[in-house]
């Protein structure tokens, strides 16, 4: 009879350790297999990945890793959550985002998607969204006890506010069960819109908030605008500490105020909420919302209240990451999205519908945001285990170094005078736009892969048509998306095909077997549609013979492109070109290496080349139009 050791079973009791150095051999290995000669950690650096904020991530994590300690979930500094409990009671807040200005449509969609999941309301109020005095019709039949209101109002927070609580007190509903957030954040607007607002009237209107609504948030720190306007997670995350810590002065010292009128540092702790964008990159998101907790404690322990330090957020899925073609896929990357805030540990969570940035959601697009949520919490129990992603050597070490990066520029906000005066002087606009300009080159040569857009795009498919939305605020920041410079190119193959009755068309003259030439036709194929670019390839296959009466069939706007083997370029590659030139093309193409085949062909395409700045330059050459 076998004893086991107080220590439970080890599965690995009689192998060895495997040590890093052996695991770094092993990679050299594989390798010097590739055609790369490097040894130890250059071995490693060579399998690393470059993030944005001068992140990497590295292909191993280990305990050797020295990730600052993250205590107890609902224990400063809160990385782990922000309650003991996390949300393994009734799983996050669904909180379902309407747009729109008639009041009565909005009541009834809200109605509807409060009996089929969602938990609490996001309205848009004043410009561009329902009147202030509508109000009360978009909510009727709500219980405002039961269903929370979060309100985006802009410039007209405060009539909203004083709008939405005069609807609680005229419905009875209790101080106690009043869990409004009120949406004041006269910053981000400023962020939005260039409209600067008082912010002494902000925080005037939260102290008189906290008196009778112990429970209601007025200011919201809404992190959106820059991440709208292209910053990284962690300038959105130091912009967002540099905001709340402005409203913590504006609440504390009440910012010009008659003396004496400035909360607590615990009650104005407890006006805030955060909100987040949630993208796609699962784990960046996961250690962002667990970053971004980890610092707000260390400004509330910096402000003599180590304890009121939990910091309530707010995730969206992220707009930049949705697209206008292939919106369907948009599904999937907001599901992603959704689990990394829920993992990440947000409070609440508004998964944006899928037809987000066509117009006017429907109702089955809002009904399929709504379930996201509800068939992570209901049926795959993502909520059940508090801060699942604890203990992974790599969320850990990228929350540290996240929180490192983000402190950095938050300490570079503070000393350029705080948001308001970084926002002023141009010091937010101009690094947003930096970062960026280094993201574009990233999309433009398909490093960062849209699927739909830039990769795998359907020319073929309906446009999905939606009821316009009202504008969104300008004046501030941009607003960017992964997809405009694909989306731009796409447009001037629809006006074509509009004026003309045909896209612009290309000929893949593919040489050999279907083994030689299909990686390279696929991948030409795909790179010219991201562009609206029809490719034709009738026959399957050409040779010297064929390739011009091929071409001349092929309606193509003067314009081919080889695709085959190495091998195969060297033997024919200069007969096709020449056969395709005599059928009438001006330009040959070849997918591959540069330098391959050079005196036939007149430029290459191959992965990793600029795809924007070829495909623009292919569609001025067709006579496109812009």
């Amino acid at each position: 009879m076998t004893v086991l050791p107080d220590d439970g079973l080890s599965l690995a009791a009689e192998f060895p350790d495997a040590t890093h150095e052996q695991w770094q051999r092993l990679v050299e290995g594989v390798l010097r297999k590739s055609g790369k000669e490097v040894s130890g950690e250059a071995a490693e650096e060579a399998l690393s990945t470059k993030l944005e904020d001068g992140l990497t991530t590295r292909p191993l994590y280990t305990a050797r890793e020295n990730a600052a300690d993250t205590g107890f979930p609902g224990f400063a500094p809160f990385v782990r959550g922000g309650t003991p409990e996390g949300a393994s009671v009734a799983g996050w807040d669904v909180r379902q985002r309407f747009t729109g200005t008639d009041p009565a449509r909005l009541n009834e969609a809200a109605l509807a998607d409060l009996e089929n999941g969602t938990t609490s309301l996001w309205l848009t109020v004043g410009r561009g969204g329902i009147p202030v005095d509508g109000l009360a019709r978009a909510l009727e039949g709500v219980y405002l006890d039961l269903a929370p209101v979060s309100l985006d109002a802009g410039a007209d927070y405060a009539d909203a506010a004083r709008a939405l609580l005069a609807l609680y007190e005229e419905r009875e509903v209790s101080p106690e069960a009043a869990r409004a957030r009120l949406g004041a954040d006269p910053l981000g607007h400023e962020a939005r819109t260039g409209e600067a607002l008082d912010l002494a009237a902000a925080a005037a209107l939260a102290r008189e908030t906290a008196a009778a609504w112990p429970h209601v948030r007025t200011l919201t720190v809404d992190a959106l605008p820059y991440h709208e306007a292209g910053g990284s997670a962690a300038e959105e995350l130091g912009l967002s500490l540099a905001t709340g810590v402005a409203y913590l002065r504006a609440l504390t010292t009440g910012n010009g105020l008659t003396a004496g009128t400035g909360l607590t540092m615990e009650t104005a702790l407890g006006q805030l909420e955060f909100r987040y964008a949630a993208t796609a990159d699962q784990f960046l998101t996961i250690a962002k919302l667990r970053a971004a907790r980890r610092l707000w404690a260390r400004v509330a322990d910096a402000c003599g209240a180590p304890e009121a330090g939990a910091q309530r957020q707010h995730a969206v899925t992220s707009p930049v990451m949705m697209t206008r073609r292939d919106p369907w896929v948009n599904m999937l990357r907001t599901t992603v999205a959704c689990v990394a805030a829920g993992v990440g540990g947000a409070d609440s969570v508004t998964v944006l519908p899928f037809d987000q940035e066509l117009g006017l959601p429907d109702a089955f697009a809002r009904r399929i945001a709504r379930n996201t949520s509800t068939i992570l919490l209901e049926e795959s129990h993502l909520a059940r285990v508090i801060d699942p992603a604890g203990g992974s050597y790599y969320v850990e070490q990228l929350t540290d170094e996240l929180a490192h990066a983000a402190w950095e520029f938050f300490q570079t906000i503070e000393k350029a005078g705080g948001q308001a005066a970084a926002l002023r002087s141009g010091l937010v606009a101009e690094r947003l736009a930096a970062t960026w300009a280094e993201r574009s080159k990233k999309l433009a040569k398909r490093r960062e892969p849209i699927t739909g857009v830039s990769e795998f795009p359907l020319l073929s498919e309906k446009p999905v048509v939606r009821e316009p939305a009202p504008p969104a605020p300008t004046g501030g920041l941009p607003r960017v998306r992964r997809d405009e410079a694909y989306e731009a190119l796409r447009a001037r193959s629809d006006a074509h095909r509009a004026a003309t009755g045909a896209r612009p068309r290309i000929f893949l003259a593919a040489l050999g077997p279907a083994s030689a030439h299909t990686a390279r036709a696929t991948f030409a194929s795909n790179l010219f549609q991201a562009g609206g670019i029809e490719p034709v390839h009738d026959p399957v296959s050409v040779d010297p013979a064929t390739a011009a009466e091929a071409y001349a069939a092929s309606g193509a706007d003067g314009m081919a492109v080889l695709c085959s083997s190495d091998a195969l370029y060297e033997e024919q590659a200069e007969a096709v070109a020449a056969a395709l030139r005599s059928a009438g093309a001006t330009t040959v193409f070849l997918a591959g290496r540069p330098g391959t085949a050079a005196p036939a062909v007149d430029e290459y395409v191959f992965a990793g080349c600029d795809a924007v700045a070829v495909l623009s330059s292919v569609l001025d050459r067709m006579g496109v139009a812009l």
